[in-house]
């Protein structure tokens, strides 16, 4: 067992995107001459706590290779993705079996969210390497929050205690792998490595980070992203 837990990242970068509208996968799309997947990956690869990074992708993936943060650091690492989220990082993970201890960390970071930042990363290590299992990154609810059936609202929430789950989601390699097992072997919905941990009974850490680390998902999110990466 190492006396310091390493830490590594994985990126499942195996979707489509089809709700952005481009004839390529929304993670190829660039912005400020770059691919928003290079913007995803920088910060981890500037991280000295970052022992490795592996990019889950596609199995008919023919941009990744093409680009030149694959061939600049010798961080970066591939394997073929599977048919959902869950499945991809479960392909790293497994991919991972070798060179980690069960109470190592793996930082999940989502391809398609560009502005992940410095100062947040650090914070998320500092608090999950503290941390019986990890946490995630996310921001606190301020809007009002209504919950609505058939276009009309039946309630309001407090959104007291609501927060907006961001990535990456850091936790450790043992109790994730688990997680995400056990949730594909009994065919649980999960969208986030959290809602897997959680479903194994674990309670992850929130930690506060910068709201605008936003995921491109629509056209008009992509817009969004010019404009905050203009202003950086």
């Amino acid at each position: 067992m190492n006396t310091v837990p390493k830490c590594w990242a994985v990126i499942p970068a195996a979707g489509v995107g089809e709700r952005v509208g481009s004839s390529i996968p929304k993670q190829y799309l660039q912005i400020e001459g770059k691919t928003i997947l290079e913007h995803a990956i920088n910060p981890f690869i500037r991280n000295s706590r970052i022992e490795g990074i592996t990019v889950a992708l596609n199995p008919q993936d023919s941009h990744f290779s093409t680009l030149g943060i694959k061939s600049s650091s010798r961080k970066i690492h591939s394997v073929t993705g599977g048919v959902t989220r869950a499945h991809s990082v479960l392909s790293a993970l497994d991919s991972f079996e070798a060179q980690l201890d069960k109470g190592d960390f793996v930082l999940v970071h989502d391809a398609a969210r560009p502005f992940l930042t410095m100062n947040d990363l650090d914070r998320l290590i500092d608090v999950c390497l503290r941390h019986e299992v990890g946490g995630v990154i996310g921001a606190r609810v301020t809007d009002t929050i209504k919950q609505v059936d058939n276009n009309h609202i039946v309630n309001t929430l407090d959104r007291e205690n609501i927060w907006r789950a961001f990535t990456p989601q850091m936790f450790k390699f043992g109790a994730l792998q688990f997680a995400v097992q056990k949730a594909l072997k009994e065919n649980i919905a999960i969208t986030d490595e959290a809602s897997a941990l959680e479903y194994s009974g674990y309670k992850p850490r929130m930690v506060e980070g910068d709201s605008r680390n936003i995921k491109v998902t629509i056209a008009e999110d992509l817009s969004l992203a010019e404009i905050f990466l203009q202003k950086e």
